[in-house]
């Protein structure tokens, strides 16, 4: 079963971490995070992997359309990526992200159609530019998880 085989089944399963995990493993990232949008008009966390510290978890826990790189690539509908965010002085990631000890990081938006209803991020400790090829991959897995999980949520099954 090839990778993307593998995401529709996990996701077909209502299995957002095991998806998390998969993309993960692929993408070669070491934390990861998968925010949904909720009726109240913010992202929800609803997927994480190990390794992040609670304090942060805290603070992403819920996420504001246009704040942080989550909220960025929601409302840009487009991926925003930081080659290293313990130096990053643009403004996309949130002040407390330094304390993931994370440096290279791309998030992408969950689209299903052209509408924005989640972000998929991932990260690695050391300083890392996302190859076009990666993050084609880490959008076509966003939109694979808008496509299955969203009618799952419109339906009220979160």
């Amino acid at each position: 079963m090839n990778f993307l085989d593998r995401i529709h089944s996990a996701l077909s399963a209502d299995n957002l971490q095991e998806a998390l995990r998969l993309t993960m493993e692929q993408l070669g990232a070491e934390t990861g995070t998968i925010h949904l949008l909720e009726s109240d008009g913010v992202l929800h966390l609803k997927a994480a992997s190990a390794g992040i510290p609670e304090p942060v978890l805290r603070a992403v826990e819920l996420v504001p359309i246009g704040k942080g790189m989550a909220g960025l690539a929601v409302q840009r509908k487009e991926p925003v990526s930081v080659c290293n965010l313990q130096t990053d002085t643009s403004g996309k990631a949130q002040p407390g992200i330094k304390a993931t000890g994370m440096e290279g990081a791309l998030v992408v938006p969950i689209l299903r159609g052209d509408e924005a209803v989640g972000a998929l991020g991932i990260a690695n400790r050391n300083a890392r530019t996302f190859t076009p090829e990666e993050t084609a991959l880490l959008v076509e897995v966003g939109r694979a998880v808008g496509a299955v999980r969203m009618g799952r949520i419109e339906k009220g099954n979160l």
